[in-house]
């Protein structure tokens, strides 16, 4: 069995430094050798690749709103960085969790999977919109009164999850109500809560409260 001898040291360095030295010098050729990949992929001009911004125009809580995005841009981020309607949570960012909830034509959406070019032309709402005009829904005071939140991160979702439930079936049973949100997480594990004020609200919207 050969064994491959390290090279020896010049005399007057140590082999430390000469370690030391060797090691800055590989570092050097593989950070040139990415520089010139990187460059390499650049297009000409420097510009990035893909379309530009474009313009959008979205109707949110009934205000029209024009902006220009870029296409790729979700409706989620539309409304967080664009129009400061943070009601919707970015918390998964891929479809799963329910806190960006939203309602598009009136069904419930994921906002962090919808683009927000695609919904131009719908009527957006978000959990801003159960407050507006300082009057506040009784789907909210129900999630309060029934204590359907801990650290209340998921909570806009789930009212708004709530709202469209309760458009379509407003006269739930508990068994429905639990079987009805399986889209909706919470990591608190407050779903007792939630269920209870589901129902309370459906009762409180037939008193003739609006939504």
């Amino acid at each position: 069995m050969s064994l491959t001898k390290e090279p020896k040291p010049e005399p007057g360095v140590s082999r430390r430094g000469f370690i030391r030295g060797v090691g800055l010098g590989g570092g050097a050729i593989g950070t040139g050798i990415l520089e010139h990949e990187a460059q390499a992929a650049q297009p000409a001009g420097g510009k990035s690749i893909g379309p530009g911004a474009v313009p959008v125009t979205l109707q949110v809580n009934g205000k029209p709103h024009k902006l220009n995005l870029e296409p790729r841009v979700t409706l989620l981020d539309a409304l967080r960085d664009h129009l400061d309607y943070t009601g919707a949570k970015k918390v998964c960012d891929q479809g799963v969790c329910g806190s960006c909830t939203v309602l598009v034509d009136g069904k419930a959406v994921y906002a962090c999977s919808m683009l927000a070019i695609d919904a131009q032309g719908k009527d957006v709402q978000t959990a801003e919109s159960l407050s507006a005009g300082g009057k506040v829904s009784p789907i909210i005071t129900a999630f309060v009164a029934n204590d359907a939140l801990q650290c209340g991160f998921c909570t806009p979702g789930w009212v708004m999850a709530t709202k469209a439930f309760l458009a379509k079936n407003p006269s739930p049973t508990y068994e429905q109500v639990k079987q009805g949100f399986g889209g909706n997480l919470c990591r608190c594990g407050a779903y007792n809560g939630i269920r209870r004020a589901v129902l309370q609200a459906a009762q409180d919207l037939k008193g003739g409260a609006n939504a």
